[in-house]
């Protein structure tokens, strides 16, 4: 996609430049620059992100022979019996119908993963607490519909009706999604009215890279919050008394960025 392709998409797309960089994870004035032609060659992996934008690349190809598995369903139309079809290595997320790709994550996104879980599970533990520590693959029915079957990367739940043998039936209390290249368009903007609209209490949006966790505590009337990775964060569903420590992530970015 060129250039210009881009320009023309970003207005029929209505994008802004600050959207665009929050989506893309590409520096605000990187974008800038190159969209006015101050800086003429871009680097490629810049490219690559800002055309994923504007592509539809989210959505799985509705011909694709792993997501017909014995259904005259396409896409948007597929349900949560399609979903269990699936081959097991087949690692997708279901939202009204539409099948999402899920690339495998990379070492640095399960340590991140691992680690706020870790806190969140000693926590709980030390406190004899009753909500239950989740952390993906979990199948999370969140509608409690057909049509979505989601697989957040950190979950909370404090309703243990809601927990079954083959996963979770309803919306988690808390949720965390760590921002891959591949679903940074999905968990900014898609998963976030999903999981407001289905009566998820809090939701993260941790983004390494960006060196940056965006907070919507529903119940707050200061929504969202967004902090850096030097400072302890508080959970807002334990009013405060969990805060989520991320200097050994942000030692981890660091070193992964150094690479």
């Amino acid at each position: 996609m060129t250039i210009q392709e881009m320009k023309e998409k970003k207005r029929e797309k209505g994008y802004t430049y600050a959207l665009m960089s929050e989506l893309s994870g590409v520096p605000l004035g990187t974008i800038q620059k190159i969209f006015s032609g101050e800086t003429v060659s871009p680097r490629y992996d810049t490219l690559q992100a800002l055309e994923a934008l504007f592509s539809d690349s989210l959505k799985i190809c509705e011909e694709s022979a792993a997501y017909q598995v014995n259904s005259k369903h396409t896409q948007g139309s597929y349900t949560i019996d399609d979903y269990r079809a699936l081959p097991e290595d087949q690692r997708v997320e279901l939202i009204d119908g539409y099948f999402y790709d899920m690339a495998a994550p990379t070492t640095l996104h399960q340590r991140i993963a691992g680690e706020v879980y870790r806190q969140i599970s000693n926590f709980i533990m030390d406190r004899d607490g009753s909500c239950i520590p989740l952390i993906s693959p979990i199948d999370t029915q969140l509608d409690c519909d057909e049509r979505t079957m989601v697989q957040p990367d950190v979950a909370i739940l404090c309703q243990d009706e809601r927990v079954k043998e083959w996963g979770v039936y309803g919306a988690p209390d808390f949720v965390l999604e760590v921002i891959s290249p591949s679903t940074r368009r999905k968990d900014y903007t898609k998963k976030l009215s999903k999981y407001m609209a289905a009566g998820v209490r809090e939701y993260w949006i941790l983004d390494a890279y960006q060196q940056k966790l965006i907070v919507y505590f529903f119940e707050s009337e200061v929504c969202p919050v967004i902090y850096g990775l030097n400072e302890p964060v508080p959970v807002g569903i334990y009013n405060g008394e969990l805060e989520i420590g991320f200097s050994h992530i942000a030692r981890w970015v660091e070193e992964s960025m150094n690479r």
